[in-house]
């Protein structure tokens, strides 16, 4: 019993610094996971938005509007690696089972999702190549921005030429696989391109005199 009481005596002192520490560490995912959903809800597909981003809030890991874009194009590299695996396997077992008709429509999407792996690849480095170069001038500036734009722009197109395949909902089940997975990159990938006008105009507006 004497034990413990000296144990409380020894603790007591550090209660208020244990309440703050908890408290600040709460207030600081409220404000993190505030950040993100507030800005999710001005991209198309907010809802989708939150749950790809969930793991970056949860890290606390996103602060501004570059970590809103660079976390955004990872999750949409994510996507679209993740279906680009799953395309070359079905290409692959429809090359042994002998099905023309679904081959080449597959094959093609694999195309235009492999292109949307490489453009989601160049355009994450140049978000971090944009961000080490603070102090150069606006042209250098708008060069890198319009080549960030550029690459996920064409990895959206890659992915909407992709569904645009699949138009109407009656289909057979490898095909509603692939569009829902393919439409997932899309989706993933719109909401990125909306981040990074996001971080685009910040980065004029800081450089505005």
């Amino acid at each position: 019993m004497a034990a413990n009481n000296k144990l409380i005596l020894v603790l007591l002192p550090l209660l208020p610094l244990i309440i703050f520490s908890a408290t600040a560490t709460s207030s600081k995912d409220y404000d993190t996971k505030a950040y993100v959903h507030s800005w999710c809800r001005t991209t198309l597909y907010p809802k989708l938005c939150v749950r790809s981003m969930s793991r970056y809030v949860r890290s606390r890991a996103v602060q501004n509007p570059r970590d809103l874009a660079r976390f955004a194009l990872k999750a949409s590299l994510y996507r679209a690696k993740y279906t680009k695996a799953f395309l070359l396997k079905e290409v692959k077992n429809l090359e042994t089972t002998l099905r023309p008709q679904y081959y080449a429509l597959v094959h093609d999407c694999l195309n235009q999702i492999r292109d949307s792996v490489n453009q989601l690849s160049l355009a994450i480095a140049e978000l971090d190549r944009v961000s080490r170069r603070q102090g150069k001038s606006q042209g250098d500036l708008h060069w890198h921005i319009n080549n960030l734009q550029t690459w996920t722009s064409t990895a959206l197109t890659d992915a909407e030429t992709c569904v645009s395949q699949f138009p109407g909902r009656r289909m057979s089940k490898l095909k509603a696989t692939i569009k829902g997975k393919v439409k997932n990159v899309e989706e993933t990938t719109s909401n990125a391109l909306a981040f990074i006008e996001h971080y685009a105009a910040a980065r004029y507006r800081a450089r505005r005199p």
